[in-house]
């Protein structure tokens, strides 16, 4: 069900009522590792935790570097990190889910969406049909792991209503994500997967990409009122000023270390 005065979406796959463990996750974010964000991981793992999402998805544009960094440093925080990049294919953007080897750009789509699968990884289809975003068109779409079908960059809508659509009339999962480029946009839009999982509090990212992938769950993404996103947007904000403050303060022991390494 879409409800656009309020920028939501939702989407039911079972009744709520069913035992069950919910989880939030942003299957969609960028750190310093894409050429247009500046976002530290650490910056990105502490405001996701304080925003009480579950797991996010590091998906930086060709480079899965800072993804890999930030699965490990996930450990010393509350949240879990599905590793991921977001690829450039011949026809279009594509996000790799569940992936620690970097799918080669350039390739034709669908040809991307089976190296995706190779590595053991979820194909998800990002802000589809949005042509001036690097959006796939319709008919380079032969088959999909899942459709986002809310992303946060929405000016109208139009495009997110157009790939619930599509997503409806071929039967594939639905997720959605915030596209994040900077720390304020984290948790923006998220899925919600409603369905059993081994431990909570020891959440594996397998486990998550399995339950979007089988669609057999109840997801649904939303864009946070105005109200919220200005309280979560001044916490960001200091946040940030805070985390560029420590940073400027050790910068001198940081720069005599490296000359002291090349010293040695």
């Amino acid at each position: 069900m879409f409800d656009y005065r309020l920028n939501e979406c939702r989407f039911q796959k079972y009744s709520m009522e069913s035992e069950s463990s919910s989880i939030k996750v942003d299957l969609h974010v960028h750190s310093e590792g894409s050429y247009d964000c500046k976002e530290p991981v650490e910056l990105i793992l502490e405001h996701a935790d304080d925003t009480e999402l579950d797991a996010i998805a590091i998906t930086d544009h060709n480079s899965i570097e800072k993804s890999l960094e930030a699965k490990e440093k996930a450990k010393n925080y509350d949240i879990t990190v599905i590793p991921g990049v977001e690829v450039s294919t011949k026809n279009g953007h594509l996000l790799a889910l569940g992936v620690e080897t970097l799918p080669e750009k350039g390739k034709p789509f669908m040809q991307t969406v089976d190296r995706i699968r190779n590595l053991g990884g979820v194909a998800v289809v990002p802000h589809p049909f949005q042509t001036t975003r690097h959006g796939v068109r319709k008919s380079c779409i032969d088959d999909i792991d899942a459709v986002e079908v809310y992303n946060s960059w929405l000016f109208t809508g139009w495009k997110n209503r157009k790939a619930k659509k599509f997503a409806n009339e071929e039967n594939y999962p639905e997720t959605a994500g915030s596209d994040a480029h900077s720390i304020t946009m984290v948790g923006k839009a998220y899925t919600e997967i409603n369905t059993v999982f081994s431990d909570k509090e020891e959440l594996e990212y397998k486990e998550i990409l399995e339950a979007i992938k089988n669609g057999s769950n109840h997801i649904y993404g939303k864009r946070k009122p105005l109200h919220l996103s200005a309280c979560d947007y001044s916490k960001a904000m200091a946040r940030k000023t805070a985390w560029g403050m420590r940073e400027t303060l050790f910068l001198p022991l940081k720069i005599e270390k490296m000359l002291f390494k090349r010293k040695k």
